[in-house]
């Protein structure tokens, strides 16, 4: 289980996505398996999507894997009104990007490392070994 003070922290870097990325409108973490972890959502239901992250990650990784495309960095899904982005965080979590149709998905590409690297140091912080 994550510490409040921890998972105040993971939903500040998640916010911090709106002010750095534009067009971005909420995000989710979740654990690989699809378990939430920490949102910053208002009009998704934050559960939901950690697991379809899950599934949508697993099913493009399987594709890259026989397509021989290399390894999965992201997937990007463009519908009519938005487009969503989920991305690997280590091997052990998952962050989905909602965003309206003008989500800059150059910008996110760019943040990304740093976002995927604070998003991991503080969940390594929250392991007990």
């Amino acid at each position: 289980m994550h510490a409040p003070s921890s998972v105040t922290s993971l939903v500040d870097v998640l916010t911090s996505l709106r002010e750095r990325v534009m067009g971005t409108s909420e995000s989710v973490l979740s654990t690989a398996d699809g378990l939430l972890v920490a949102a910053d959502a208002d009009s998704v239901q934050p559960e939901a999507i950690a697991a379809l992250a899950a599934a949508t990650l697993g099913i493009g990784a399987r594709m890259a894997q026989q397509a021989e495309a290399g390894v999965l960095r992201d997937v990007v899904i463009r519908c009519g009104g938005g487009q969503i982005v989920v991305l690997a965080v280590g091997d052990r979590a998952l962050l989905s990007v909602l965003g309206d149709e003008g989500l800059d998905i150059a910008a996110l590409q760019r943040e990304a490392p740093a976002i995927v690297k604070e998003l991991s140091a503080l969940l390594a912080g929250d392991v007990s070994a």
